[in-house]
């Protein structure tokens, strides 16, 4: 055993303590054995160009010793950071260095509202940045924080008060190689964005009735794709389309309340990207005349961030006039809101369209630009709100029976104004076997919120895309997909691969 060999080496220098001291202690780290490697999952900083700008981590690799965030130098280091210990000078100064990457520790389980709000500001800012530095992020688990604090004890001998200290600090320390190899992260060639589209025929002859279109989009955003479940924005507005598909398809079912409305229902991609799903969709539905699914639109309505708070808003481009049907849908929420609960409010929230902007703040923008009347219905009543791209926005976030009450005022607003029900204002619809089910709601969003929708994770053949259509099917007719591909010559946007790895820590 290697122990003994020690000790015999031992006797060789006992009588001339200290120097056979000094020559000892060396001989015993450098025959001390490696530990095995310690894997744990990290999630990859944002990556991808948007109309021709590169933004966040351009690489993936590393292959460093750790340091804390407390070190004073962090050249070819991989920095270790708690997520309170990072502020974005910090993260200036360690990109400065040349670090060789940044891990940050998220807090396991659910964050206290300190840590949401810290991590909301600092993901506002992160994103804003662009670094060649791998930056990574992971839970502060047990065995992580293991890891942290060995490190930290490690770091301790580099600050020691004395030579002593450290040779003998040095001895009991373990120092940690950080290591993700593996290819640099590529770019994601003819990376398809996919829309989901169905309808609702009205009665009569369907290309002479007017149409209704309810568009949300499903995919989600955050500083590390791989975090980014999106429970608000969107996975609210996606199962409020579902369930307005599921209950409006009883009332088409039914002779007696089958309406002289198309309902045109769309799923649609990229909606973090600029809404590009929905862009390739209006440009190849637009110029069509006759057979266009946009002809004779009445108005679109887009669903964005329906889970939480005691206000609906109806955000426009340019505000609707006295008597149209915007104005006409406007006042039909505000008197279900009244209706389904005393203390939620209706308001309207103008803004015009910034094209001098790289990202349209609005889903409904992209309709407006296009003259078609759209809004975006949202609790939130600005658009710059960073809970919209945010991996703090989780399904413990959302309050079930808001998204609910939140269903029943879109559903029941949409149903007076296609049946036009002025005359009844205390009529209520949607009971009984019509009712918004509650049940139902909650399941779709646990399973919206079970994994990331980050959009350069969902290729066509995701699992999500195929619940998603498969789910639309049974309840409304000719359910489509539509793909989008970037322009080879000048694409709109790009995708790199590597949104989730295995790192190992090598003690």
């Amino acid at each position: 055993m290697w122990f003994d060999e020690l000790g015999e080496v031992y006797e060789m220098f006992r009588g001339s303590f200290p120097l056979s001291f000094l020559l000892f202690v060396p001989l015993v780290i450098m025959v001390s054995p490696v530990g095995a490697a310690q894997d744990f999952t990290v999630y990859r900083m944002q990556h991808y160009d948007l109309h021709g700008s590169p933004h966040g981590c351009r690489n993936a690799i590393v292959n460093v010793e750790a340091r804390l965030i407390d070190a004073s130098v962090y050249t070819r280091r991989c920095v270790i950071s708690r997520l309170r210990q990072l502020t974005i000078s910090k993260f200036k100064d360690i990109q400065a260095q040349n670090a060789g990457g940044l891990l940050i520790l998220i807090p396991s389980g659910p964050l206290e509202k300190e840590d949401k709000k810290y991590l909301l500001e600092l993901e506002e800012e992160l994103l804003l940045e662009e670094t060649n530095m791998p930056v990574y992020f992971t839970y502060d688990t047990p065995e992580v924080s293991a890891i942290y604090e060995d490190i930290k004890t490690s770091q301790s001998v580099d600050t020691a008060s004395s030579a002593l200290s450290a040779l003998m600090g040095s001895v009991s320390a373990n120092g940690f190689q950080m290591v993700m190899n593996g290819p640099q992260a590529k770019v994601l060639s003819d990376f398809p964005i996919t829309n989901i589209l169905g309808k609702l025929s009205g009665y009569g002859i369907e290309e002479q009735l007017p149409t209704i279109t309810i568009v949300t989009h499903y995919d989600s955003f955050g500083i590390a794709p791989g975090l980014a479940t999106g429970a608000d924005s969107n996975g609210s507005g996606v199962v409020a389309l579902l369930e307005i598909a599921r209950i409006f398809s009883k009332l088409y079912s039914n002779s007696r309340t089958h309406a002289k409305y198309n309902i045109l229902f769309l799923l649609s991609g990229g909606g973090k990207f600029n809404y590009q799903g929905t862009k390739k969709w209006i440009d190849e539905n637009i110029e069509i005349s006759e057979s266009s699914l946009l002809s004779d639109v009445k108005f679109v309505l887009c669903l964005d961030t329906l889970g939480s708070g005691s206000s609906l808003n109806m955000h426009v481009s340019k505000p609707p006039k006295e008597g149209s049907d915007g104005d006409i849908i406007f006042n039909y929420l505000k008197e279900s809101a009244s209706k389904f609960s005393s203390n939620t409010t209706v308001d309207m929230v103008h803004k015009k369209i910034n094209l001098a902007e790289d990202i349209l703040a609005w889903e409904h923008e992209r309709f407006s630009i296009r003259r078609l009347p759209a809004y975006t219905l949202s609790h939130l009543n600005t658009h710059k709100n960073p809970l919209r791209t945010s991996i703090v926005d989780t399904r413990a976030s959302i309050d079930v029976s808001v998204l609910v009450r939140n269903i029943k005022i879109i559903a029941e607003s949409l149903a007076r104004y296609i049946f036009n029900l002025t005359q009844h204002s205390d009529l209520q619809l949607f009971q009984n076997s019509l009712r918004v089910d509650e049940s139902l709601v909650e399941s779709n969003f646990d399973m919206l919120t079970a994994s990331s929708r980050a959009a350069q994770v969902l290729d066509k053949n995701h699992v999500l895309l195929s619940t998603l259509e498969v789910y639309l099917s049974h309840y409304v007719k000719d359910v489509q997909r539509s793909i989008v591909k970037a322009e080879k010559r000048d694409p709109d946007f790009v995708f790199y691969d590597g949104a989730q790895y295995t790192m190992h820590a090598y003690k």
